[in-house]
């Protein structure tokens, strides 16, 4: 299953995804155990799936599955393996992602693609701020695709403003891949040490892990204090490691671009029925090309929206708006349901508030409650009336606050083993 490796988003009519769709069910019929037995329970006659409408007769994949039976989706032997990758276990126990030669050829090819819509070019250079080993895919995935782009690579890691803007001034790079939150920090790292931002050789972005748009492709409030500060392009880009593919924004900022060439994707209801584009639904994949875990009608838990219109950059492709909500990180508050993105908007609006941690947990009659975790720039008790006041307006609900210290958020946002900051506990029973 070697994909054709093309230019960045080739244009893709429907016969070439239901080509790779007959081939990637044969093989997992005859290479799966676990989606061998899937077809076999559900009477799954895979030679009746002749159309990318089809696929709505086909049982989905849910991360519970890929959880619990990790072993049964691995289509090749071990000893053609060459990288073994894992989720963060965000959303529960992490899962193993099993990759081969060319899954590593794909994933590289994946990258290029992505690097190519948000503008790069073999002559930039880019400052990596984020973790390179621990098993996280995407250090590789980026790394690897700037290679084939032939850009040159500064492979840094997370953290230490200090040391990135030392490294910025001595070898220039052009672009920096970094959590967009991190980014404020180094804002505030070269105001309080009079270093010139918009003198800097940085002139974009790719932001990853967080959003920096809201869905109708406006900056949302980190976005907006990243380009008030700095004049600096920002390209988004939404990606797993059970999709090993990446949705990236091009120059529009109109949402993040699917390769038709390496996956296809549905958004569907809890009824696992598609919705109509501008609708908030489950993102579901079906990889295309993967040798060594590939995916059928896999449930990521990521709320988003899809946009079918053609991009002004004039790419025909689906795009995918920022995420909504992770679906099993949803909170019902005193009635009010609310997904963390949106309380981190709210909290990076508060002036007051410095940084943040979002904890849910489970009351003594199972309900949810929401403690913050509050880095305060004063704390006084005028500050904590200003930021009780500003929730309760938006929220029309008082979570609990908790204020800490520098070094306590710290050890929150970064326990041992972290591969990216954490934002969101979820203790609920």
């Amino acid at each position: 299953m070697i994909m054709n490796q093309g230019t960045a988003f080739p244009t893709t009519d429907n016969f070439v995804q239901i080509k790779k769709l007959k081939e990637l069910l044969a093989y997992l019929n005859e290479k799966s155990p676990f989606y061998r037995q899937l077809f076999d329970d559900n009477q799954v006659d895979i030679t009746k799936i002749q159309s990318l409408e089809d696929l709505a007769a086909l049982p989905i994949t849910t991360k519970e599955d890929l959880q619990q039976r990790n072993d049964g989706f691995l289509c090749v032997s071990r000893d053609e393996v060459i990288e073994y990758a894992s989720t963060s276990g965000t959303l529960g126990s992490p899962v193993t992602i099993a990759l081969t030669n060319n899954d590593l050829n794909r994933l590289a090819v994946n990258e290029y693609n992505s690097f190519l819509c948000a503008d790069g070019s073999s002559s930039d250079i880019y400052q990596l701020m984020l973790t390179l080993d621990r098993q996280f895919m995407a250090g590789i995935a980026y790394y690897s695709g700037l290679r084939k782009m032939g850009a040159g690579i500064i492979r840094l890691g997370p953290g230490v403003p200090s040391l990135q803007w030392e490294t910025i001034q001595r070898l220039k790079p052009t672009a920096i891949v970094a959590v967009p939150s991190f980014l404020l920090k180094l804002i505030q790292y070269a105001h309080d040490h009079h270093i010139d931002l918009n003198q800097s050789s940085v002139k974009k972005a790719i932001c990853i892990g967080e959003n920096i748009r809201n869905t109708d492709f406006s900056y949302n409030i980190l976005g907006k204090k990243i380009t008030d500060a700095w004049d600096i392009k920002l390209y988004s880009t939404y990606a797993s490691t059970e999709m090993q593919t990446a949705f990236t924004e091009c120059s529009e900022g109109n949402g993040g671009h699917l390769q038709p060439d390496l996956l296809i994707v549905e958004l569907l209801d809890d009824n696992n029925q598609p919705v109509e584009p501008y609708v908030p639904g489950e993102v579901t994949i079906t990889t295309l090309g993967v040798e060594g875990m590939p995916l059928l009608r896999y449930k990521t838990g990521d709320i988003c929206m899809f946009y079918n219109e053609p991009c002004p950059c004039g790419r025909t492709s689906l795009r995918l708006s920022p995420i909504i909500g992770r679906k099993k990180q949803m909170i019902k508050f005193k009635g009010t349901t609310l997904y963390p993105p949106a309380l981190f908007d709210l909290l990076n609006e508060i002036e007051e508030v410095l940084d943040y941690v979002v904890e849910v947990y489970s009351n003594e009659v199972g309900l949810d409650e929401v403690l913050l975790h509050l880095l305060a720039a004063d704390q006084t008790e005028a500050s904590d009336r200003k930021i009780r006041a500003n929730l309760q307006a938006r929220l029309r609900v008082s979570p609990g606050i908790h204020y800490i210290s520098v070094s306590q958020i710290q050890k929150m946002q970064f326990p041992e083993a972290s591969r990216k900051p954490v934002k969101f506990i979820d203790n609920r029973v």
